[in-house]
């Protein structure tokens, strides 16, 4: 995008191959995977640097600049490296929770899929219409470049969409998309979901890091052949700054519901309670906004021992709801998070008669969370709306219990590993009913609400399911308490605020020790909690039944992805295969 004689175009051309060869030097490219993955980190909670999620893009594209024919090998261990990098701080909490050896399996699966997006994007690059070397002139050069770090941003997509397919249905933690629910681009949720966002965010830092490399290769080269810039050259590099800032920051003009205000103290008959507003200025329903009170009943100690002395969570839960009734606040419903209570009320009928005599003090049905043992073995993860003086009214038992957390996959090969194995005993078994319980009212209505339970929240199918089937809020259940004072909680927060944004809908992560949260159905957190405290939240929320584009479009922008990633990647093997063969030709 400048312009030079040629008498100084090959000082121009070796200052900028000089520059391309450093950067794909192997040690320097190495470097800048772990950088990569450092920033990644960095981007999600606790740290929440949401812009360090560009960064990451931009290094690992740089990275991945290494040409030749065992560069797709290299590129591997690049983009392994960058994951391992990524994943071990950022799943620590798997452990806390377990021990090392799952822990580092687990990372090690996860950044598989990484390194094998270094070698397809080593391959789909090849491309013609991709290759930046190729292009013609300013203009050219421009288009090269925006559809070039697309299909960066597409490939990456397709390979996390896959990540969070399989093995055993996958693990869509770590997505890009979780990062950016502070950030505008975050807001292209409700338009195209968390697979939209993730491309956003992808192209973004690719388009920023190409520019940059322009620059600083221009700046070198004009220093030393004392010219100065083409104006020509100004329009195409305004363009791609354009479309990159507008990718950045364009999602901020779409129409999410808002309205959230701040909350508001309401006198009761024995004292004043927080009513937390998530936005009832974008009620839908004939009906009024859906009061809701939650309590985090707290554990005696963090770990999986918490649970070892008989009715003490489920104690510590009752209380908490006892402390909701003392507040009068007329309550539509109670919310307990997964594991609210350590038994099973259909079973236990002393469990049965407490929660009788708790929604009857609150006056209002309780959604409990509980195990289920049927008599063929096995054991399902519910939660139950329990009504005084009837108990269950509905029920729903979680559909995507956690590979080696809740169940045990390949058991016997998985032992020769490791014998944490032994402590899951009895494997969880799968719901097979959609995530929505329906909550009677006062009035004879009803509302249904999704109740997809802990790490649940993460799969958009199973959320996006529940909103298709009626769903006016999200309530998520979990169970933290083996996690520590890790960033697990505040994690899945970020995604129960995405999943919000995608689709339109008030929630409620509801935990047993926290974090617990209330956002707006536009992703704001309006209310939460901190870490191991025994606390209770009172929220009104709005009820709404119109789908957003992002819930509309179920699949397809998955589907998409994973279609033109194949193409690509197609395309760049023909076009290697095609100059292959002009070359052995001339030979």
């Amino acid at each position: 995008m400048v312009t030079e004689t040629s008498g100084d175009h090959e000082v121009a051309g070796t200052t900028a191959r000089a520059g391309t060869d450093l950067l794909r030097a192997r040690p320097v490219t190495l470097l800048l995977a772990v950088a990569a993955g450092a920033a990644l980190w960095a981007a999600f909670p606790d740290v929440g640097a949401w812009p360090l999620a560009f960064v990451f893009a931009a290094l690992l594209h740089t990275a991945l600049r290494r040409e030749g024919r065992r560069a797709a090998g290299w590129n591997a261990l690049v983009g392994l490296v960058a994951a391992l990098t990524f994943w071990l701080p950022h799943i620590w909490w798997a452990n806390f929770a377990t021990d090392t050896v799952p822990w580092v399996a687990l990372a090690a699966v996860e950044s598989a899929f990484l390194a094998g997006f270094g070698a397809l994007w080593t391959w789909a690059r090849r491309a013609r219409f991709l290759r930046l070397d190729t292009a013609r002139g300013p203009w050219g050069r421009a288009r090269r470049t925006i559809a070039h770090a697309a299909a960066f941003a597409l490939l990456f997509v397709a390979v996390e969409q896959w990540r969070s397919e399989v093995p055993f249905g996958g693990f869509p933690w770590g997505r890009l998309a979780w990062t950016m629910v502070d950030a505008p681009t975050g807001r292209a949720a409700w338009l195209g979901g968390t697979t939209l966002v993730t491309f956003l965010v992808a192209w973004v830092g690719v388009l920023g890091a190409l520019l940059v490399t322009h620059l600083i290769t221009r700046l070198v080269t004009l220093r030393r052949a004392g010219h100065t810039p083409a104006r020509h050259a100004a329009g195409p590099l305004a363009v791609v700054t354009a479309t990159a800032l507008l990718a950045l920051l364009g999602p901020a003009l779409l129409p999410l519901p808002s309205g959230t205000t701040p909350p508001t103290p309401v006198a009761t008959a024995d004292l004043d309670t927080t009513v937390v507003d998530a936005g009832t200025s974008t009620h839908e329903t004939a009906g009024a906004p859906l009061l809701a009170g939650a309590v985090q009943g707290n554990v005696t100690e963090p770990g999986l021992g918490s649970f070892a002395n008989r009715a003490e969570v489920l104690n510590n839960h009752l209380r908490g709801t006892y402390e909701l009734a003392a507040r009068d606040a007329d309550l539509d419903v109670v919310l307990w998070p997964e594991n609210g209570s350590d038994l099973d009320p259909q079973e236990a009928d002393d469990v049965a008669a407490a929660l009788d005599d708790a929604a009857s003090a609150v006056d209002a049905p309780i959604l409990v969370g509980a195990q289920e043992y049927p008599e063929t073995g096995g054991r399902y993860n519910v939660s139950l709306l329990w009504q005084d003086g009837q108990g269950v009214i509905d029920r729903y038992a979680k559909q995507h219990p956690a590979p080696f957390g809740e169940y045990i996959p390949i058991r016997g090969f998985v032992r020769l590993f490791s014998d944490q194995v032994d402590r899951v005993t009895n494997d969880m078994l799968p719901g097979t009913e959609p995530a929505v319980v329906e909550l009677p009212r006062t009035d004879g209505a009803s509302v249904p609400m999704a109740t997809v339970i802990c790490f649940e929240v993460a799969y958009d199918e199973i959320v996006r399911d529940a909103v298709l089937r009626g769903a006016q809020v999200l309530v998520v259940p979990t169970n933290n308490a083996s996690f520590g004072n890790t960033a697990e909680s505040t994690q899945q927060l970020a995604m129960t605020r995405m999943q919000a944004m995608t689709t339109g809908r008030a929630a409620v992560q509801i935990s047993t020790v926290g974090v617990s949260g209330v956002v707006a159905p536009d992703g704001s957190l309006v209310a939460r909690t901190d870490l191991f405290t025994a606390d209770q939240i009172v929220a009104e929320l709005p009820l709404r039944t119109s789908l957003t584009p992002a819930v509309r479009a179920g699949y397809w922008p998955g589907w998409v992805a994973g279609g033109a990633a194949v193409a690509l990647v197609v395309a760049g093997c023909w076009a290697a295969l095609r100059e292959r063969r002009v070359v052995e030709e001339d030979e």
